[in-house]
Parts: structure tokens; C-alpha cells; sequence
């Protein structure tokens, strides 16, 4: 029986690479907030897209429920969906910090909560972290400081629902190319003199992530955080 994905943030970046790879094989459902999900949609008609501000809370029952409307599952949640945004400690604003929390830890708790009732032994979830939560970015200390809360919380799960059946983990990225937010050179040229394999990261190294510990491959691991980098600051 094909497996329903849904991804959350699905429409660009490393959401859309997620999203087209498990495509493949899984059903699979995205959520966007104001990006365009068409370019997507054309190049894979087959998935479906939700609109939704996950930084309101009663937005997940509804996008749950769309889901098991248009599947009747719900077998993996990639939590990718992200907020970032620059903050130092002279200006902090709340508000902004409020905000990276809603959609980087909040979202992904009510997501999972909604979908329980829906999850049966062998789903899972994959929550999309950062290098930044144990190595915290300069400017981005809210930012980093979800991502840390959401490792967290990630163990915290899997071992709440192991019992169930139900696997939890993180991939956590290092810094990665994304065509549609391409760094100055001289940036990447710091990365990658910081990175063992000599390069940052591309989409795809991270949809290839996802897709090892959403699949049955990965049925003994839970509660584990990935960290796909390249061996960025050994």
C-alpha cells in the first residue's frame, strides 16, 4: 500500500526537494503559506497542496483533516516548515521570537497532536532542525534556539510514543544551496573551508535523508538527530 507523506513548507526550497522525492512512491500532501506552490504542482501534479499560516494553532486540525480527506492516512509528517530571522541582543524583539517559535516548535506540536488519532504502528515523523541548535548562529540566536528546543522535543516524543509504534526523528542540515536564495561566494567559500568533504550541502542530500529515516530502513532508529553537514566544523 503507498505511504501518505505529508511536508510541511512544501512549496521551495528544502521542502519542495522532500516533497518531489517522496513523491516517487508516497502520496503526498504539502502546506504553503505565501509561496507559490504551482511550479511545484506542475512538475508533480499528482501532490496535493494545502494552504495554511501553521503559526495559528487551529490551522493544524485543518490541514490533518484535508489530508485524511483527500488519502484516508496519514503515515509520515516532515516537519520542514521554517521561520528565521535575524535578531541581536540589543534590538530583541519578542515578537519576532514569538513567531520563529510558533512555526519552528509550536507548528510541529500541533501537527502531531492532530495526527495521532490518524497514525498507526509504523508511521513516523521527521523534523527538519539545524546544525544552529548545537551550534547557534551568529544573529540568529532565536532561531537557534527553536531548532534546539525541536531536538529536544524530538526525543521527547519518540519516546512518549515508541510504545505506539511511532518513530521520531531530526535531520539536521548544515548550510545548504537553495536556488532560490543563492549566497554570495565569498559565504560559501567560508562554509566550505569549515566543511570536511570540502562543499555545503545541495537539496537533495537532504531529501535523501528524509527519505532513509521515513522508510522502513530506518525502523529500529528513533529519537536520533541527523546531522547531514558534510562534516561542517569537525
Amino acid at each position: 500500500m503507498t505511504k501518505v507523506a505529508l511536508v510541511t513548507g512544501g512549496a521551495r526550497g528544502l521542502g519542495r526537494a522532500i516533497a518531489s522525492d517522496l513523491a516517487r512512491d508516497h502520496h503526498v500532501a504539502i502546506t504553503h503559506h505565501t509561496t507559490d506552490p504551482g511550479p511545484l504542482i506542475k512538475e508533480r501534479p499528482d501532490i496535493f497542496s494545502i494552504q495554511a499560516d501553521l503559526k495559528n494553532p487551529a490551522s493544524a486540525q485543518e490541514v490533518i483533516a484535508q489530508v485524511i480527506n483527500r488519502f484516508g492516512a496519514l503515515d509520515v509528517i516532515v516537519n520542514n516548515a521554517g521561520a528565521i530571522e535575524a535578531n541581536a541582543p540589543e534590538t530583541e524583539d519578542l515578537h519576532t521570537a514569538e513567531k520563529i517559535f510558533k512555526v519552528n516548535v509550536l507548528a510541529p506540536m500541533a501537527l502531531l497532536s492532530a495526527a495521532l488519532p490518524h497514525l498507526k504502528p509504523g508511521a513516523c515523523v521527521v523534523n527538519i532542525s539545524s546544525t544552529n541548535a548545537v551550534l547557534p548562529a551568529m544573529g540568529a540566536s532565536a532561531y537557534s534556539a527553536s531548532k534546539a528546543a525541536l531536538n529536544t522535543w524530538t526525543r521527547a516524543m519518540a519516546k512518549e510514543l515508541g510504545p505506539r509504534g511511532i518513530r521520531v526523528n531530526a535531520v539536521a542540515p548544515g548550510a545548504t544551496e537553495l536556488p532560490e536564495a543563492p549566497r554570495p561566494d565569498d559565504l560559501v567559500a567560508i562554509f566550505v573551508d569549515m566543511t570536511a568533504l570540502g562543499r555545503i550541502g545541495r537539496p537533495d542530500d537532504i531529501a535523501k535523508a528524509v527519505r532513509f529515516m521515513a522508510s522502513d530502513n530506518a525502523s529500529f532508529i528513533t529519537g536520533e538527530i541527523l546531522n547531514v553537514n558534510g562534516g561542517y566544523r569537525l
